[in-house]
């Protein structure tokens, strides 16, 4: 394939540049990717495995989101969709610094009394009103990430690793 190159006129490299122009405006939609890591347990209610007792996995939580580079120049950011650092403090506060050692419970199983007895010995639980499985958690992380992420910026997807073969995987498109 031959490289293309404006002819040495004005009129031809402004043409070519334009061009350029126009399609890096089109292809400037960018997913960006910051991957988190935190240790969870739960157990299932009424699960018919072993998952129905109290275990933990160590989590990998995939966050993608989706926007255009900001393309003022002054702009202290100017070049990024989003800084990865603010992503990082949304995530931290809405599912690490809540989930991370902290253990899970359907707030309408048998195990109440169990998460009772653990609170009283100040162990970090979580009552949630579905079942914690990665499914309905990812779904939960969604909703809680979306409502943090600035108006130009949107929730592209999340991918919440339970084990090293084993993940759910959540994706705006899949939910309008």
């Amino acid at each position: 394939m031959r490289k293309y190159t404006p002819k040495n006129n004005t009129k031809n490299r402004k043409d070519y540049f334009l061009t350029l122009r126009h399609i890096f405006d089109k292809m400037s939609t960018i997913r960006i990717t910051k991957q988190f890591n935190f240790e969870t347990g739960h157990a299932l209610y009424g699960y018919d495995g072993k998952c129905k007792n109290v275990h933990g996995h160590s989590y990998k939580l995939s966050v993608t989101v989706i926007g255009k580079p900001i393309t003022d120049k002054s702009n202290v950011k100017y070049g990024m969709v989003i800084d990865f650092s603010d992503l990082k403090k949304i995530v931290k506060e809405e599912i690490v610094d809540q989930f991370d050692h902290a253990t899970v419970f359907n707030k309408n199983t048998p195990h109440i009394e169990l998460a009772k007895e653990l609170q009283d010995r100040e162990h970090h639980v979580i009552l949630v009103d579905y079942q914690p499985t990665s499914e309905n958690m990812v779904i939960d992380f969604a909703k809680k990430i979306q409502s943090r992420l600035p108006q130009n910026i949107a929730l592209f997807s999340l991918r919440l690793q339970e084990t090293d073969s084993s993940y759910a995987e959540w994706y705006a498109s899949d939910n309008k």
